[in-house]
C-alpha cells in the first residue's frame, strides 16, 4: 500500500471518528504544525506558551528523504497553523495536507525572502513533485531553498511566522509581538558574531567542500564559498565522474577543508578526503537541529556552532 494511501486511510479514519471536529479550548495552546525542526524552534520562540508546536521532520533528520507517515497526517487534522518552509523545500507537503483533510492556513515562511538560484538549474527537493505551498516565488522549482543559513533571512522567517500567529490567534498579539521583537534583536547580536567569527578566516581559504548545496545563503552573507558535489536536494548518487571531479577541484583551488553535515552519510565526504589529501573540518548542521544535548539544539546554536566550525578549521 502507498504511504499517500495509508494516509488518506487514516485521516478518513479520524474524520469519521470526529478527531478533525475537535477544537482546542480557548486557553488551550495554540497547536501548530512546522514541516522541520528549524521551523518549529522560530515557532517556539516567539509563541511561548500560548502555542503547541510540533515538527513532521525532527531533529538530525532529512526533509529530503522524509516520507509522511498515517501519524503526521493525524497532527495535520488537528492544526490551526501549518508552517512550511517554502522555495521547493517540501515537495511531500500538498500531498500530505491533501490527504490530512487539513483546513488549516498553510504559511510560507520564506515569503519575504529573495532567493538564490538553485546550481543547474534547480529541482530542488521537490522531485519533480509538489513544491509545499511555495506560494509567491515564480520559479520556486529553480530555486535553492535554503534561505535560512542567512540570519537576515531568518529575521523574515520571524515576521512572517509571527504575523501567522497573529492572525491564527489574536487573543495574543501582544505576546506575539514582544517575543518577536526579543528574538529578532538576538538574531541581530548573532549575526554581528558570526561576522566576526568569519573574518578570522583569511580571504584565500574561504572555501570549504559540503556533502550537498545547503549553505549558498550562508556563503553569500558571510563571504564562504562552498562546493558541493550533489545539488540541493542530496537525490540521487554521485558518480565516480562527480568524485573526480571534485578531487581535481579541491586540488586545484587548495581548498582547505571538508566538511560533514548532520543530516549526511559521512562516507563521501571521507572519500574525497581520502583521495584529495585535503582535511575534514567537521560537522556542519544544515537542514535541521541537534538533539536537545548537542551543539545545535536552537537556530542562533546552529548558526554559531557552523560559523565556530568554519573558523577553527580554515583560520591560520
Amino acid at each position: 500500500m502507498t504511504i499517500t494511501r495509508r494516509i488518506l486511510l487514516a485521516s478518513g479514519l479520524l474524520a469519521a471518528t470526529g478527531v478533525r471536529a475537535q477544537q482546542p479550548a480557548a486557553d488551550a495552546p495554540l497547536p501548530v504544525v512546522a514541516s522541520f525542526s528549524i521551523l518549529a524552534d522560530f515557532i517556539r520562540e516567539i509563541g511561548g506558551d500560548r502555542v503547541s508546536v510540533s515538527s513532521l521532520v525532527g531533529r538530525d533528520a532529512d526533509a529530503h528523504g522524509f516520507e509522511p507517515s498515517p501519524a503526521d497526517a493525524a497532527r495535520l487534522a488537528q492544526a490551526r497553523l501549518v508552517v512550511v518552509n517554502g522555495l521547493g523545500f517540501e515537495g511531500w507537503m500538498d500531498r500530505l495536507v491533501k490527504a490530512s483533510g487539513s483546513k488549516a492556513p498553510v504559511v510560507v515562511a520564506s515569503r519575504g525572502v529573495k532567493p538564490i538560484a538553485a546550481p543547474g538549474g534547480g529541482h530542488a527537493h521537490g522531485h519533480g513533485h509538489g513544491h509545499g505551498h511555495s506560494h509567491g516565488h515564480a520559479h520556486d522549482h529553480d530555486a535553492d531553498p535554503h534561505a535560512f543559513q542567512s540570519v537576515a533571512n531568518a529575521k523574515l522567517y520571524v515576521a512572517a511566522i509571527r504575523d501567522a500567529l497573529v492572525a491564527a490567534d489574536g487573543a495574543g498579539k501582544a505576546v506575539f509581538e514582544a517575543q518577536a521583537t526579543r528574538y529578532l534583536g538576538e538574531l541581530d547580536r548573532l549575526d554581528a558574531e558570526i561576522k566576526a567569527e568569519i573574518a578570522r578566516i583569511p580571504q584565500a581559504r574561504r572555501r570549504v567542500i559540503t556533502d550537498h548545496d545547503a549553505f549558498a545563503y550562508f556563503g553569500a552573507a558571510y563571504g564562504i564559498r562552498f562546493v558541493a558535489p550533489r545539488g540541493v536536494s542530496r537525490s540521487g548518487d554521485v558518480s565516480a565522474k562527480d568524485v573526480a571531479r571534485i578531487v581535481r577541484q579541491v586540488k586545484a583551488d587548495k581548498i582547505p577543508a571538508l566538511f560533514f553535515e548532520n543530516v549526511a552519510d559521512p562516507r563521501l565526504i571521507e572519500q574525497i578526503a581520502r583521495e584529495s589529501g585535503a582535511k575534514i573540518g567537521g560537522k556542519l548542521y544544515s537542514d535541521a537541529l541537534s538533539a536537545e544535548g548537542g551543539p545545535a539544539p536552537t537556530y542562533p546554536a546552529l548558526m554559531r556552532h557552523n560559523a565556530k566550525t568554519l573558523a577553527g578549521a580554515l583560520a591560520e
